[in-house]
């Protein structure tokens, strides 16, 4: 096992197939998941609007620094994946952008 990393991960997607049940759901939660709710964390932050057609989910990830940020998307896509199927959202066309702390270069002002 390699030096970890840890990376910050937005996964976009788009809701699919939608039940009744779970439009519902989504619809009494909303106030929920607005932009103020939106914090990176492990499990992940679902954001969304009462629209129901595009979401985010913001996403700590810790990973080998040597898998890249590659990998750490695929695992939090995967992550995203495992909880809409859990809570029974449809989805699909999911893409992230990966930010690793550890290189992130930070410019103080003077």
């Amino acid at each position: 096992m390699g030096t970890q990393h840890t990376y910050r991960v937005i996964v976009r997607g788009t809701f699919d197939g939608l039940s009744e049940e779970s439009r519902t759901r989504l619809l009494a939660e909303v106030d929920a998941h607005g932009l103020t709710a939106m914090r990176f964390t492990e499990e992940g932050s679902l954001a969304y609007d009462r629209t129901l057609k595009h979401f985010s989910y913001r996403l700590v990830v810790v990973s080998d620094a040597e898998d890249g940020e590659e990998m750490a998307g695929a695992l939090a896509e995967d992550r995203v994946e495992t909880a809409l199927r859990g809570l029974g959202h449809g989805h699909k066309a999911l893409r992230s952008t990966v930010t690793d702390l550890d290189t992130m270069k930070i410019n103080y002002k003077r």
